[in-house]
């Protein structure tokens, strides 16, 4: 336990490397060009997770993100806007757009990573998106073209700190081993049952988000996608959206004290990437850890941008026990996938096939 500790300690800080570098030259772009601070939280909305993504990733795959992920990111910025005006129709087209990716796993491993990188900037567009900030921030988002940028930005700041890591540091990166691949028996194949109830689950959230709790729907949506991703059966969402529950009410408690220690302004933006850092180390170990910690990483931020975090706590909890509900509705009862069976050396039947990867 202690090596492993020490080994997540390792990687937690190459990820928090690669972001704090992203974010300060953004910061600087947001001075220099007269940016809002929109850029700053897409900034880190990006790298954290394709630090994960990255860091066990081929070649092809690395050079594929510099033109993924950047284009993905400039459409994302021009769907938050068509989710703020019209938001039927942007909800269509977002919970078409993350159940795609899903769908496009049957064609294989480079489908999947190609599918992970298209999946990034639409979670980051969840995180804090133009109607959760106050009016005056607003009328001031990113454009589509440095959203581009941003995204093009993370791709470099990761792949500066992994590649150093990788010549200087003690440990490489620990590539997951190969499973034997068996077409699979299932109709509709996995990835198909995959993509319908994740579909199924964010268009529910869509609908009864804005419903109960007005623009803070995407609360629920995130919850939704995050224990329906990488479906492994139904004891596998319900784990995760028992964890991810389980975590948010331990962050609640964190965001809780910080706010009465009346902790605000920069020391805020300090405590925020000490928070992710310290989720980031646990987070192997559970994802409850990760949740806690991106819990109270997102209610500092909603008190940085001005709105009383405190006061929203009780709401957010409640959206994410019903967004978990939906994840774990869908995969119960719509085209449910069969969780892989274990099996030992000498068993001669064979196994599932993976039915898909987890998400940051």
């Amino acid at each position: 336990m202690t090596v492993k500790l020490i080994r997540n300690a390792y990687e937690a800080s190459l990820t928090m490397t690669a972001v704090l570098l992203c974010w300060a030259v953004a910061l600087w772009l947001e001075g220099a060009a007269g940016l809002h601070a929109d850029v700053l939280v897409l900034a880190v909305a990006l790298t954290l997770p394709l630090a994960s993504v990255q860091r066990t990733a081929d070649t092809r795959v690395r050079l594929m993100s510099f033109v993924l992920l950047p284009a993905v990111a400039g459409v994302s910025i021009l769907l938050g806007h068509l989710v703020a005006e019209h938001y039927a129709a942007g909800a269509a087209v977002f919970t078409l757009g993350i159940s795609l990716p899903i769908w496009i796993r049957r064609f294989g491993p480079a489908a999947t990573k190609a599918g992970t990188l298209m999946t990034l900037p639409l979670i980051a567009l969840l995180v804090v998106p133009g109607p959760a900030l106050p009016p005056r921030a607003q009328s001031a988002l990113v454009s589509w073209g440095w959203a581009a940028l941003i995204g093009l930005l993370a791709c470099g700041c990761v792949r500066l700190v992994q590649a150093l890591a990788d010549h200087l540091g003690p440990w490489g990166p620990e590539p997951a081993p190969d499973r034997p691949r068996r077409p699979s028996r299932l109709r509709p194949r996995p990835s198909a049952r995959m993509a319908v109830q994740m579909a199924a689950a964010v268009a529910a959230a869509f609908a009864l988000g804005r419903l109960l709790f007005d623009q803070h729907w995407p609360w629920m949506v995130l919850t939704a996608y995050v224990a329906a991703s990488g479906n492994r059966g139904r004891n596998d969402v319900v784990r995760k959206g028992v964890e991810r529950l389980v975590g948010a009410c331990a962050g609640t408690v964190l965001a809780a004290g910080v706010a009465v220690a009346g902790i605000t302004g920069r020391t805020s933006v300090v405590l925020i990437f000490v928070v992710l850092a310290v989720a980031l180390w646990l987070r192997p170990l559970n994802y409850a850890y990760w949740a806690a910690g991106m819990t109270t990483a997102l209610s500092l931020l909603l008190g940085y941008y001005g709105q009383d975090a405190q006061s929203l706590l009780p709401t957010r909890l409640e959206a994410i026990a019903l967004g978990a509900a939906l994840a774990v509705a869908s995969a119960w009862w719509l085209l449910p996938v069969p969780a892989p069976r274990r099996q030992g050396p000498s068993s001669s039947s064979p196994r599932l096939p993976d039915t898909g990867h987890r998400h940051a």
